[in-house]
């Protein structure tokens, strides 16, 4: 046990400085700000940690050269998430402006402390990506928590204060702990859970798992980051105000009764006293076009609408606001801006300043999910958004930064003028067999790159550790690297024969070039010699992750692997992709030979190599199709947690997403996957890895299922009749419960016909034991609070999967999507312009595993952004919205609109139909590859 003199006290000491030094996040040579010539003032400023430090600053300095000056002691990076807010002369806490000179806003510099505070609050604290900002923030939740601001049940409060508890004296002794909580005072009614927190105190956790634990606890409560500010409606009800990421927030006491988005709302301004928010025209909201609140005073409403107009920009906007011109003669209204780095600016600073940053060591700094959003946004990818909605990288509002608007993107290309783009098509040809030979050019090149994945990064990554044995690497290094060096002289052929048909090269005859079925035929003769070397790869998978399941160091490498930018999917997806790419060639041969007549010069080379590559996927698709199932199990087996023996022989993944469970509490959002022998369902768990927790298992062994939206009053809702237990479960909409109604009972027959039950998937520990028996939504909320020590081992962060894509879009996938994904796979340039704007952009994209992934150009090793497709509708542009473009597609969910242009009439129905694969959910009925297997 760790004792409380030896416990690190300072956000330097945690971070493994000496005391006397902070830990410097920032820029080498980087100084406090220069300051105005003048005389000296003292300013004293009250920390998180309740010490106070003495600031020189001169008089005509603003407010920013005090903040700078604290941002520059503590050594923060992420400075712009907080703030200094003092109690002004009117007896009201305020922020200080940091445009204003200091001594200006504060009268009596002597008497008045400023305290350095939390100001932003973000929806998802894996946005900051410093251990120091989230140690900061856990400081403001403890002093919340203290005073009485973040109000929450005493389970919540109990969790957190073991936490914080945990952070401070390290792991748990009763004696000691008690001894704690009498002489610190963590909640106002401390004494009456002193039980329920030490109960909830943990072992084995560093500070910097507290502090994770801590902030995922509290982000999840309704008052996190509240601060009330007192109104009335018109009629004179009592009620409060408080703004947030998401927009303006309305409480009665303390339970939130209203709020208006950002997106809804067209203008907040006060007149006097009263608080005014204008909507946006919508004729579905029953609110008036304008809503009114009274305030105090007028000061107030001043206090309250600065704040909004902060928050707003902080979140919602990619840059800082540019300052207005002051008007000649009158002034009108407030000029107050905004000043200071927005969100989207501290993550892209931080992130390129990586590098320059003095390193340490803490599991909650690893990289995160950005998003995520729409993804995953991704810290080192994603999403991790994934800037994805109010969720993990995938909803559309607000968390996460937009993988399509992200600078990085910005880069990616150039605007394009339409006379550039007109004189470019006329000099290409119009066959329609020209551009399915392109289409075999441009996914050739993305599949070359994903080879490089398997033969250079990831032999480069795993060559030098003794601790990955040389037998693994040896097979992989053999069946792997003979296949990457033909691919690589078979692209140089197709490159230079499109080269050669498109009249862009030195040829004299274009006539004898304008084919392909002659380098197809020669090439699938080529690789029919490397049928041995195929075969072995599924050997190579297997052997794989048997090393990753008796070896934690080797599983270690490879996740830290996965976490690179160049493996932008799961890696084992990477070692499918030579048996996937020949159906790729089958279904573009069968396309030349559809097109061609019969007499065509090209049509009979085409055929025999149709008919060789027939032969090698009708060889090899039984192994392709159980190498599918493993990998799903072996991807899904990472997204859960508390289930056991998930990868078995004989088992096959069926279906995955999202339904609501009725319980005592009403419906509550459940993740549901659907297994050929059983049906287990979990909820998102609060694990670094953002797993999900499983909460039950039903046997599909003697299962019956009933249509029950007339006896529970819920739409789209069905019972599931088990052995031991029934479950009464709701689909987001009519054609998503027949999906899963079809599929669940294809399983139960599959269940039926096997010759014993199935093996209990779920984990054999007590806590689990006891979750089952319960089955109540109390102990699942408990125990999910409590967290999975065993999740927190397994440090670092993954990338947005389509588990948590189904999660967030509140829809599901099966192994028929995802089968058909598989042969819907395709890459190339793209014009790209968003709904407000006027340019086109060149982009090369790919569609894979439901996402399109961004790259500046085919050359790029690793995708600069990507967009999940699930829950997206794809259509053709409407002529309100004044496009006319020729080959335009747009994508859209919620408010979030892309449009997309191709270069052909050919590869636009492309695009459409491989992105309807992925945007609508796949019958029964299988591609005639695949239709036998089923």
């Amino acid at each position: 046990m760790v004792e409380p003199a030896d416990r690190p006290s300072t956000a330097g000491q945690r971070l493994g400085a000496p005391e006397s030094f902070g830990v410097s996040t920032l820029e080498p040579g980087l100084r406090p700000p220069t300051q105005s010539p003048g005389r000296q003032v003292c300013i004293r400023v009250q920390m998180l940690d309740d010490t106070q430090e003495v600031f020189q600053i001169s008089q005509r300095s603003p407010g920013k050269v005090l903040f700078d000056l604290v941002c520059a002691h503590l050594n923060l990076t992420e400075g712009d998430y907080f703030g200094l807010e003092y109690q002004d002369h009117r007896k009201m806490m305020v922020w200080l402006d940091l445009l204003k000179p200091t001594l200006k806003q504060i009268r009596r510099p002597k008497n008045t402390i400023l305290r350095f505070v939390v100001k932003f609050f973000p929806p998802d604290h894996t946005q900051l990506m410093e251990e120091l900002t989230r140690y900061l923030f856990a400081l403001q939740i403890k002093r919340d928590l203290a005073c009485g601001h973040l109000i929450c049940n005493d389970t919540s409060a109990a969790l957190m204060v073991s936490h914080i508890i945990q952070s401070e004296i390290g792991d748990f002794d009763e004696t000691q702990s008690w001894q704690h909580l009498l002489h610190n005072k963590y909640l106002p009614d401390q004494d009456a859970i002193r039980d329920k927190i030490t109960d909830c105190h943990r072992n084995g956790q560093t500070p910097a798992e507290s502090d994770y634990q801590l902030l995922e606890i509290a982000r999840r409560l309704e008052m996190y980051g509240v601060r009330l500010h007192p109104a009335k409606d018109r009629e004179g009800t009592k009620l409060s105000l408080s703004v947030a990421h998401t927009g303006v927030l309305v409480f009665q006491g303390y339970t939130k009764i209203n709020a208006f988005n950002w997106s809804k709302i067209r203008k907040l301004s006060f007149k006097r006293r009263r608080f005014l928010i204008k909507l946006r025209p919508d004729p579905t909201n029953a609110h008036h076009d304008t809503l009114e609140f009274a305030m105090s005073s007028r000061d107030c409403c001043k206090v309250f609408w600065k704040i909004c107009v902060e928050y707003h920009a902080f979140f919602r906007l990619f840059e800082e606001p540019k300052p207005k011109p002051k008007p000649i003669l009158f002034t009108r209204g407030s000029s107050f801006r905004f000043s200071g780095r927005t969100q989207k600016q501290i993550i892209d600073y931080v992130r390129d300043s990586e590098l320059k940053k003095v390193p340490f060591e803490s599991p909650a700094s690893e990289d995160s999910p950005l998003g995520s959003p729409h993804v995953v946004v991704n810290g080192n990818g994603s999403v991790n958004d994934l800037g994805m909605g109010s969720t993990g990288g995938l909803g559309p509002e607000g968390r996460q930064l937009s993988p399509l608007t992200s600078p990085l993107l910005t880069e990616a290309g150039y605007v394009r003028n339409d006379d550039e783009d007109e004189a470019r098509r006329k000099k290409f040809p119009t066959d329609k067999a020209y551009f399915i030979a392109k289409e075999l050019l441009t996914t050739e090149r993305t599949y070359l790159k994903d080879l490089q994945v398997v033969t250079e990064s990831f032999q480069s990554a795993v060559g030098k550790d003794e601790a990955f044995p040389d037998s693994v690497k040896n097979l992989i290094s053999a069946n792997y690297d003979p296949v990457y060096k033909f691919h690589q002289g078979f692209l140089k052929e197709v490159e230079q024969r499109l080269a050669q048909w498109s009249g862009r090269s030195n040829a004299h005859i274009k006539g004898d070039y304008q084919r392909i079925g002659d380098v197809l035929l020669k090439n699938i003769q080529g690789l029919r010699q490397l049928t041995v070397h195929l075969q072995k790869h599924s050997e190579c998978l297997v052997e794989l992750e048997r090393v990753c399941r008796t070896s934690r160091k080797v599983e270690t490498l490879c996740r830290e692997f996965e976490q690179q930018r160049v493996c932008y999917l799961p890696f084992n997806i990477f070692l499918l992709r030579p048996l996937h790419r020949l159906l790729h060639y089958k279904l573009i041969l069968e396309r030349l030979c559809k097109h061609y007549p019969p007499t065509h010069d090209d049509f009979r080379d085409c055929r025999a190599a149709l008919a060789d590559i027939s032969e090698m996927v009708l060889q090899l698709q039984g192994t392709m199709m159980k190498m599918e199932n493993f990998q799903k199990l072996l991807e899904l087996k990472k997204d859960l947690t508390g289930i056991d023996n998930l990868v078995i022989p004989g088992r096959e993944f069926i279906r995955l997403g999202c339904l609501s469970k009725l319980s005592g509490k009403g419906l509550q959002q459940r993740m549901f996957f659907l297994f050929s022998d059983s049906l287990i369902y979990t909820s998102r768990g609060m694990t670094p890895l953002n797993q999900f927790k499983v909460h039950g298992q039903l046997p599909l062994y003697g299962m019956t299922i009933r249509e029950s939206e007339e006896e529970w009053g819920v739409p789209h809702s069905f019972t599931l009749f088990g052995q031991r237990q029934s479950v009464v479960v709701a689909a987001s909409c009519a054609p998503e419960m027949e999906r899963w109604v079809e599929d669940i009972r294809m399983a139960i027959d599959l269940a039926e016909q096997s010759s014993s039950p199935n093996t209990d998937l779920l984990s054999t520990s007590p806590s689990d034991n006891k979750l089952i028996e319960d089955g109540g939504a109390e102990q699942e909320s408990e125990e999910e609070l409590c967290g999975s020590r065993s999740s927190l081992e397994r440090q670092g962060q993954r990338g947005n999967t389509t588990v948590h894509v189904c999660w967030h879009r509140n829809t599901s996938v099966s192994m028929v999507d995802f089968s058909v994904a598989v042969e819907n796979q395709l890459s190339g340039n793209l014009l790209r312009k968003f709904k407000n704007s006027n340019g086109w952009q060149k982009l090369w994209v790919v569609f894979t595993n439901f996402s399109l992934f961004f790259y500046k150009s085919h050359q790029d090793d690793y995708p600069l952004a990507s967009l999940p497709l699930l829950g997206y509708s794809v259509t053709v542009p409407l002529e309100s919205e004044n496009i006319h473009k020729d080959y335009v597609f747009k994508l859209h969910f919620k408010s979030h609109v892309y449009y997309f242009r191709s270069e052909s009439e050919y590869t636009f129905e492309r695009w459409m139909e491989v992105i309807r694969s992925a945007t609508c959910s796949a019958s029964r009925s299988l591609p005639s590859t695949r239709k036998d297997l089923y």
